[in-house]
């Protein structure tokens, strides 16, 4: 995975002084040209998890800049209003997180989100205890939880 990750930037670097243009923009086409053309040539299945995990992380990161957007807007919309919206709560999070890293990235996005907090883990590392202060329901914040920043972070990290 290393070797194609390497790979991709050389390539880019390549097509950015093909084109005569240094700028962000063109690197990012060039790294994105180099990605699919080395996923059309590669024929080895088991090198190909490479392939799958950048397009993983785009995913993953568009998703986190959505919501915190999201929850910037909301936590600053119930600053600015008169009447106070939130419900706050203390949430007993089941975890399918499992190695520390998981764990960690999971426990620190959710705390870079604004309105919600990662308080702590129990001791056999099943459960994560989060304060958010919009609790309307139990269920769906654990849900949105689950199917959005954890699935994520495990396609990525598994």
């Amino acid at each position: 995975m290393k070797i194609q990750f390497l790979l991709n930037i050389l390539l880019s670097v390549v097509w950015v002084f093909l084109t005569g243009t240094v700028n962000a923009t063109n690197f990012a086409f060039g790294f994105i040209l180099s990605f699919l053309v080395l996923w059309l040539i590669s024929s080895n299945h088991g090198k190909r998890k490479y392939f799958s995990i950048v397009p993983s992380l785009f995913s993953f990161t568009f998703y986190f800049l959505y919501e915190l957007v999201k929850a910037n807007i909301q936590v600053a919309a119930d600053v600015v209003t008169p009447k106070f919206y939130m419900e706050p709560g203390i949430i007993k999070y089941p975890l399918t997180a499992e190695s520390d890293l998981e764990i960690t990235l999971l426990a620190n996005v959710i705390t870079l989100t604004p309105g919600t907090l990662s308080l702590d883990i129990s001791d056999d590392r099943k459960v994560l205890y989060i304060h958010a202060m919009y609790v309307h329901d139990k269920e769906e914040f654990i849900d949105g939880i689950k199917n959005g920043f954890e699935k994520r972070i495990l396609n990525i990290l598994r």
